[in-house]
Order: structure tokens, then sequence, then C-alpha cells
């Protein structure tokens, strides 16, 4: 393949990403913060930027993975971002967890220098992204979601489309986390409850994960809150924190109540105050269970 394709953000999902891009035979321009992160794909073939209009100089297709909505727009439109080095008719595909305004501001920057903005957040944890099995929710220009398309095939397993607004891909987004995050909270009241009662818990999850819910989310973050497993993280507290933060200032407004989300806003919260981001999310299952009585530290 001759296009170039740049990276931007090479963490536990971008990292996997960018390799699985390099072994379907695409010539690749990366950026990592920390630049140490980069090297194991040097060492593959990758050129490593010295930042990210250095990634996206050449480049056809940018790809950024990155924590939140400050960092993909210090990346895009910053210092040395990625905006004024872009090619026009070059796409920015974002793959971030970010608020729908962001996404409709970027695309607007993006027109403005004759470029694409598409938004296609994923779902998948980090294995997933290693074993090209992500599942994508996409929304963009009609053309430079076809071009994405084609470079999606190499980490995914599925692309779902959302029409032109970029901001609508990050609607489903939010959506999604915050079912994800409503389905912690259920299991681990679940399996707190049988506890209390003399079950085993792994064999509560085995039951409702090979019947009722079976679908990765139950089977996978199931045994996870049975085993009571929360290291090591593939989705922080942190940034579970500020999905479901996202996901309630979606709410807000566009005037839809969404009560569950508050209870799941300080449940991600208290875990952040005493000390547990460095947890998986799915450590709501320890402050149910503390809750319940069946553990009194940790």
């Amino acid at each position: 393949m001759t296009d170039t394709i740049a990276v931007i953000g090479l963490g536990q999902m971008g990292l996997p990403i960018a390799e699985r891009l390099l072994a379907a035979g695409h010539r690749l321009a990366v950026y990592n913060r920390t630049a140490a992160k980069a090297q194991s794909l040097a060492a593959k073939g990758a050129r490593v930027a010295a930042n990210p209009a250095d990634a996206a100089a050449g480049a056809t297709l940018v790809i950024t993975m990155l924590a939140d909505d400050k960092a993909l727009e210090a990346v895009t439109s910053g210092d040395g971002g990625l905006l004024g080095t872009l090619a026009p008719g070059g796409v920015h595909l974002s793959m971030s967890t970010v608020s729908p305004e962001t996404a409709r501001r970027l695309a607007v920057a993006h027109r403005e220098w004759e470029s694409d903005y598409v938004a296609a957040p994923v779902f998948g944890r980090p294995d997933a992204a290693a074993a090209g099995k992500l599942w994508v929710a996409m929304a963009g220009p009609a053309v430079a979601r076809e071009r994405a398309k084609a470079a999606a095939g190499a980490f995914s397993q599925g692309v779902y489309e959302f029409g032109e607004d970029p901001a609508a891909a990050n609607v489903a987004k939010l959506a999604g986390n915050f079912l994800i995050a409503a389905a912690l909270e259920a299991m681990a009241e679940a399996f707190a409850l049988g506890e209390k009662n003399g079950l085993d818990r792994t064999a509560l999850a085995t039951l409702f994960g090979d019947t009722l819910f079976n679908c990765p989310i139950y089977r996978g973050y199931g045994a996870m809150i049975a085993g009571e497993r929360y290291e090591p993280a593939g989705f922080r507290v942190g940034l579970g924190l500020k999905d479901v933060r996202l996901a309630q200032a979606a709410a807000d407004a566009s005037a839809v109540p969404m009560p569950l989300a508050g209870l799941l806003h300080d449940r991600l919260l208290g875990l952040l105050a005493q000390g547990h981001d460095g947890l998986d999310w799915s450590s709501i299952g320890l402050a149910v269970s503390r809750e319940a009585g069946l553990r009194q530290g940790r």
C-alpha cells in the first residue's frame, strides 16, 4: 500500500491499532508524547514523528486515539498540531471518546483547512484491539467515511455508521459506555446479593454469562467482578468517570433525565477519591461489596 497513515496517541488502544495497521502493510508515521512508546513500532518500520504536525505531513489519513477532549484539541489545533500539515482532502479519524460539541467544533475547523473530520470511537478493550476485533461507531462526510473504513478493517470486526454529523458517533459511544457502566453496577449488586446468601460469585457469573446475558460484556466483566480482578486496568476509573460526565452533559443538553448516570458518577467518583484511579472501572464491584459489608478495605 502506498498511502501513509499517521497514528497519534500510543496508549493501551493506540499502540495495538498501530501494530495492526503495520501488519496490514500500511506505511505508518507515529507520534506519542512519551516517545519511548513508539520504539517498538520504529523497529517494525514506522517513522517516529517529532510532533503531531510532523506525523500528519504527507499522510492521507491521521488516526488519533487520545484520553480526552483537551488532548484531542491540543494535537489537532494547538502548537505543532496536525491541522496545519494535513493535506487538503486528508482525513482525520478521531477515535477518542469526546463530547459531541468538541466533535462538531473540530469538524468545522477541518473544513476551513479543506480536510475532513470523521469521528470513530470504538468498543472493545486493548486485547480486542490487538486481535483486530474492535467495533467502530463512525460518522462524518460520506466520502471520508469510505476511506476511513478501508483502514479500520485492519483493527475492527465491524463498522456502524451514523451519518454525516461526527457528533452522532460520539453520542453513540457515550450511550454505549453508559450501558456498560450500568451493567457493571447491576452485576456487582447481583453478585453481592448472592455472596451474602451463601452463593459462589463465580458460579453466578457463569450462570448468567451462559444463559440470560450471553454477551461479551456480561461474560468478560462478569468474570472480573466475580473474581474481584480489577488489575491491570483495561479502562481506568478516571476514564470511566470522564465518560459518564460526558454522557450527563449530553443528556442535560438534550433534556434527557438519566438518574442512573448520577449513581454511576458517584460510584466512580468515590473510587477516585479513595485513590483507586489505577483500578479498572469494573471496580464498581469493590464499592458495592464494601457497602454490603463484604470487604473492609483494600
